[in-house]
């Protein structure tokens, strides 16, 4: 099992008790793998303090923050890609940094940005 970055319909799914997202959240972790989630993906998707299953989640999960350069280098695979969504060029940008999968929902978006950064990432759906 490689590496991966969480993208912002995980946290959803998470959030609403998805069984699926939460077994193979849980194998990840038993194996030993620490899921990445960017700190936008959590801004996305966080409305309440009440989210107690998503903050549950990112327990298990690696928060990294996005930094300048970070930000920078996300806003170039937009303008690559001719995309629009910064918070999937951030994700794809970290998978690619990292040499991570990610699991999406969004799989069309998310493959544009890695193929924009020239990543091999695997895309795993939900």
């Amino acid at each position: 099992m490689n590496r991966v970055v969480y993208d912002a319909g995980v946290l959803v799914a998470a959030d609403r008790s998805v069984r699926a997202v939460w077994a193979e959240h849980r194998i990840r972790l038993e194996a030993g793998i620490v899921a990445v989630v960017p700190a936008p993906v959590v801004a996305q998707v966080s409305r309440s303090p009440r989210q107690v299953q998503l903050r549950r989640l990112l327990r298990g999960c690696q928060v990294t923050a996005l930094t300048e350069q970070d930000a920078h280098a996300a806003g170039h695979l937009l303008g690559h890609a001719g995309s629009s969504d910064v918070v999937d060029a951030v994700v794809a940008y970290a998978a690619a940094q990292l040499g991570a999968d990610v699991v999406t929902g969004d799989p069309a978006d998310i493959g544009r940005l890695l193929d924009a950064a020239g990543s091999s990432a695997q895309l795993i759906g939900l």
